[in-house]
Formats: C-alpha cells, sequence, structure tokens
C-alpha cells in the first residue's frame, strides 16, 4: 500500500481531515460533554507537547490530510495554544478550531496570523438562565458578544447547538432568527450518547423534528434547501432572505457515515477512527519510542466499521451498554 493510500479505508473513504484535540480541560462544565462530577484527567506528561502534535499531523498530511480542527476540552485555555496553531499553520492545510467562544477575543489577532478564516463556536441557549443551566457557569453575554465580534472581523461562524427535548427545543426559530441580520450557520446537533451525559432516545430531537418546527413557522417557499458538499455532516437551508443559514447535523436519525472522512486525535495521543468507537490506537508511545506511527494509523483506518463502530441501527445505537466503555465527549474532543 502506498502512502497516499494508507488513509483509504476498505469501504473506499478517504480520510483527509483530522481533528485534534488540544486539551481535556474546559472552563463549562456543559451537561452533554461532561459528567456532574468531572473526569479523570490524563496525567500532563501522558499529553502531546506542541512538538509531538506537530510531529503527528506533518505525517498525516504527508498521508493526504488537507484539513485539521482543533478541539478540546476548550483548545483556547492550552497554554501554548497560540504556539501550536501558528506551527500547524505552516502546514498545508485548511486550518480551524472548536470552541465555546469565552475567551476567542483574545485571539483575533492570532487567528489571523494563522490564516484560520472559519470557527464553530457552541452555544445551546439564547436564553441567559438556560444556558447557564447547561453550561453550569455564567457566560453566555460573553459568548454571544464574542460571536458578534468574529462575525465583524470578518470571520464565518458556525455556531453549534445540541438540542435536548424540553430543554432548549423550543429555541429552534429563535436560533434561525439568529442567521436573519448575522452571516452565521447555526447547526442544530441530536443528542448524542457518551460517557456520563445521561443520554435516552427520549431526550433525542430528531432531524424530523426539527424540520417539522421549521416548516410550522415558515413557508414552505421561504425554506430553501442548500446544496450539500460530499463530506458534509450537515444537511443544510436558508430562509429565503436572511442573510446566514442554518443546518442539521443528525448523527442518531440519518447518520452520515458513507461520506466520513475524518480520524481523530486525543490529547493524550490516541487515534480514535470513530466518534463512537471505543476502541483507540496508541500513537503517542510509538512515537516517544522513536518509531514509525504509520502502521498504527493504517491498522485503525482500515478496521474502521461501515456505520458507527458498527451500531448500524437505532436499536443497537439506544442500547446503553454500547456507550459505557467510551470517553465522555470533552476527552474525545467535540
Amino acid at each position: 500500500m502506498t502512502k497516499s493510500n494508507i488513509l483509504t479505508d476498505t469501504f473506499g473513504r478517504k480520510h483527509n481531515y483530522l481533528r485534534i484535540s488540544l486539551t481535556e480541560r474546559c472552563n463549562l462544565r456543559c451537561t452533554y460533554c461532561m459528567p456532574a462530577d468531572g473526569i479523570q484527567l490524563s496525567p500532563k506528561d501522558h499529553l502531546m507537547t506542541y512538538e509531538e502534535i506537530y510531529t503527528i499531523a506533518k505525517e498525516f498530511v504527508s498521508m493526504g490530510v488537507t484539513k485539521i480542527r482543533l478541539t478540546g476540552g476548550e483548545p483556547l485555555i492550552r497554554k501554548d495554544a497560540a504556539l501550536i496553531m501558528e506551527k500547524l499553520s505552516s502546514l498545508p492545510v485548511q486550518l480551524t478550531l472548536t470552541t465555546n467562544g469565552v475567551i476567542v477575543d483574545k485571539f483575533i489577532d492570532h487567528f489571523k496570523k494563522c490564516d484560520i478564516k472559519t470557527l464553530n463556536v457552541s452555544l445551546d441557549s439564547l436564553d441567559t438562565k438556560k444556558n447557564k443551566e447547561i453550561t453550569r457557569r455564567s457566560y453566555f453575554e460573553k459568548v454571544y458578544q464574542n460571536i458578534i465580534l468574529l462575525v465583524k472581523e470578518g470571520f464565518q461562524v458556525k455556531v453549534n447547538c445540541v438540542l435536548m427535548k424540553d430543554f432548549n427545543d423550543d429555541e429552534v426559530i429563535d436560533f434561525i432568527n439568529l442567521s436573519e441580520n448575522l452571516p452565521v450557520h447555526v447547526r442544530f446537533i441530536e443528542f448524542m450518547p457518551f460517557d456520563g451525559n445521561q443520554w435516552n432516545m427520549e431526550r433525542l430531537v430528531s432531524l424530523q423534528e426539527i424540520l417539522s418546527k421549521v416548516h410550522s413557522n415558515f413557508k414552505e417557499n421561504e425554506v430553501i434547501k442548500l446544496q450539500d458538499a460530499p463530506n458534509d455532516t450537515t444537511k443544510s437551508y436558508q430562509i429565503k432572505g436572511y442573510q446566514g443559514t442554518f443546518a442539521i447535523i443528525s448523527s442518531v436519525t440519518n447518520p452520515f457515515c458513507d461520506g466520513c472522512n475524518r480520524i481523530r486525535l486525543t490529547a493524550n495521543g490516541q487515534i480514535k477512527n470513530c466518534l463512537f468507537s471505543s476502541k483507540e490506537s496508541d500513537l503517542l508511545t510509538t512515537l516517544r519510542a522513536g518509531e514509525s506511527i504509520i502502521p498504527i494509523i493504517q491498522k485503525a483506518v482500515q478496521t474502521k466499521f461501515k456505520v458507527r463502530n458498527g451500531m448500524d441501527t437505532l436499536d443497537k445505537f439506544s442500547q446503553p451498554d454500547m456507550h459505557s466503555n467510551n470517553r465522555s465527549m470533552i476527552a474525545i474532543g467535540g
């Protein structure tokens, strides 16, 4: 197998998109991401250094990766986050990141220096009280103003909203209306199961339920279906006359595994070939031993399941024991 084919799995999917978690730490405590009592953090010496992150990323780029997303935890609270961005921006990739938005105002100039044009910002409620309830912190106003700031500074902003029934599902239209006068891309994400987040199907707000709310509030000719790119995780729409757009990420009810081009690298140097996989491949130990990480990457890609780590039906996906051995979302990387 040539180096250029290593990231192509047995189903013909080419993995040219690497998501790197910089830290397991966060300055928020979102209920769907982190258990109420927190998680056991990896010891500091088990985490990748910025040099190791760059070395691994460079290897992936040599195999065909063209896009890198930095995640966490909250990637920007890592002390050397700016340095990591600068190092990675020297590679021939599209560099972007996912953030909770609390401190992005401190990095505006650095984003521009590193040619970062697009940011995903998590915001799960436009109501101050509910936002505090879900994040267990009081940063709504700061995050909202930072979204406005990013837009003014010319960044493409995607607002990620995890919907949960009887909590924020009544805000679907409010979020869509956020895109009326702001050129933001609002993305509704189906609530997904991870260790410690008390997931069950009854709390899920499905793609069909979201679209039902949309069509109940807008005329049929006002809801425009947009063309989705081949590897998009979203079903994208726009309300006629609105500056921005909205989309739905239906990982549960309508998975997009056929076009998956993503591979994940955790903050402690483990490869996850699927968000829902409980199995991981240790790159960091091998790298520190001075050995090639390519065989490990190749095996991880070649053993990837066709659909959601083998959970190819909703019945399988709904079984709690299928998710109990996976990490919490904060330890995987969003």
